[in-house]
């Protein structure tokens, strides 16, 4: 494995550039456990980079979206390509939680602490996807996948708050949304291995996008701003309003979302349907 530095922010690049997925997983993992043991120098040694293309192996080919793979769950095929996908999603994880952690500096402790977590746990759903891919005679690389979480990495690298609330807030809790769908079609067919991976992802995922909460509300209070109005504004300026449903209420709840900003939601998505 490539020793990495004891600096956090070198150590975190070091991890987004390898290209390796399982050396990229394990050595998220080892940083969490470093950071935790206070083990890192977390002093800003010199401007973050913009990285255009995370360390990601030749494989899979990224594509258009509507390009990928069609999944289902009435063969062996479909699940194995749902998994691929999922795989990919936390793989692309990984990079986000850790790129979080290396390019905002001057946050306080817990920021930095949070998102290593997030990086290890992300691992951890990616080598619980990847070994369920061996054990189906197929590897993370077998099918395209497409590369929209990196291209919002890039359109909110230049501000914390933007970061917070897109990637999180949108994205990651889109996944909130369709993951109990998934996890009850697995259980009817009698998928239990999948069904199980899923349900510890779908957990700490709501997790995830709580951290996104709690940090997207701290920056805003810093910048006397109101969340829920710049949280609408944001999703105009960069996503054009499109909000997609149907949500999962309960698990949006639980990840920071408020009453009120569900019901804004749900207007939104209803809006935008209305709009085609």
């Amino acid at each position: 494995m490539t020793q990495m530095s004891n600096n956090l922010f070198e150590a975190a690049l070091c991890c987004i550039k390898m290209s390796d997925p399982f050396e990229k997983a394990s050595a998220a993992k080892t940083l969490y456990k470093q950071w935790a043991g206070n083990k890192l120098d977390a002093r800003s040694l010199n401007q973050p980079e913009r990285i255009l293309i995370p360390g990601r192996p030749a494989r899979p080919c990224l594509v258009d979206p509507r390009r990928v793979p069609k999944r289902g769950f009435k063969s062996r095929q479909g699940l194995v390509k749902l998994a691929h996908a999922i795989a990919h999603i936390e793989f692309n994880a990984i990079n986000l939680a850790l790129d979080a952690a290396y390019r905002f500096r001057d946050m306080p402790h817990d920021f930095y602490t949070d998102w290593l977590r997030v990086a290890a746990e992300e691992s951890s759903h990616f080598l619980m996807l990847a070994e369920y891919l061996e054990n189906n005679h197929a590897q993370y690389g077998d099918y395209d996948a497409h590369n929209g979480l990196w291209e919002m990495a890039l359109k909110t690298d230049h501000d914390v708050m933007v970061r917070m609330a897109l990637v999180p807030r949108v994205l990651e809790a889109r996944g909130l949304d369709v993951t109990p769908a998934m996890i009850d079609k697995l259980d009817k067919v009698g998928e239990q291995q999948l069904a199980d991976i899923l349900k510890v992802i779908h957990r700490e995922e709501i997790g995830h996008v709580l951290t996104g909460t709690r940090w997207f509300n701290y920056v805003c209070e810093q910048r006397a701003l109101l969340p829920r109005i710049i949280f609408t504004e944001l999703l105009d300026q960069y996503m054009k309003g499109a909000v997609f449903g149907p949500f999962d209420e309960a698990s949006r709840i639980q990840a920071g979302f408020t009453e009120d900003e569900m019901q804004h939601l749900v207007l939104m998505s209803k809006t935008k349907e209305a709009a085609k």
